[in-house]
């Protein structure tokens, strides 16, 4: 979990202004809201930018301070969809600007 919260440090401090030019970020198709999908694509850059040699893990030597249990891409999304759900917190299937920006519970 360490490790996810290291990836997620730097996405997270990118973001703009105002809650909704944040989600603009993250919201491909423009309708105002970000699903799960739109979610763990934009959140996914991080590991991807990490993953130097592309092969889907991030090992130790690709993590922030270079130490650490490797982890999957699959498992890292396994993660952001858990973090997407608890952020749903309408349990509408997507993610407003407010529940976007929202600390995590």
């Amino acid at each position: 979990m360490l490790a996810l919260a290291l990836l997620l440090a730097p996405l997270l401090a990118q973001a703009q202004s105002t809650p909704a030019e944040y989600l603009k970020q993250f919201d491909r198709n423009g309708d105002g809201r970000v699903s799960e999908a739109e979610y763990v694509a934009w959140m996914s850059r991080g590991f991807q930018r990490m993953d130097r040699n592309g092969d889907g893990v991030l090992e130790a030597d690709e993590l922030p301070g270079g130490r650490g249990k490797p982890i999957t891409l699959k498992r890292f999304q396994d993660n952001l969809r858990r973090q997407f759900h608890r952020l749903d917190r309408n349990h509408d299937g997507y993610l407003s600007a407010r529940e976007l920006t929202a600390p995590p519970r």
